[in-house]
């Protein structure tokens, strides 16, 4: 699919339609004065950082175990 070069102006008049299209995956230049000025393309699907699960197996189950005494002594405010 090519880049579809539109103006300034009518990108104004039609940028919801405009928008679906980039949305839908056809690039957009917008060109100013006839020269291309700008590229509205859609954005790459983010990925979600958070995934339940996937460091099963990663952490070690003294993680969990309670702290000594002598290192909780050394969280304690001194005061």
């Amino acid at each position: 699919m090519s880049a579809l070069t539109v103006n300034v102006h009518e990108a104004k008049t039609h940028f919801s339609r405009l928008l679906e299209q980039a949305h839908a995956g056809q690039e957009i230049v917008l060109a100013k004065a006839g020269k291309p000025y700008a590229r509205l393309m859609p954005l790459d699907q983010a990925e979600s950082g958070r995934r339940p699960g996937r460091l099963s197996g990663c952490v070690d189950d003294a993680f969990f175990e309670p702290l000594p005494d002598d290192e909780l002594r050394a969280w304690e405010p001194t005061g």
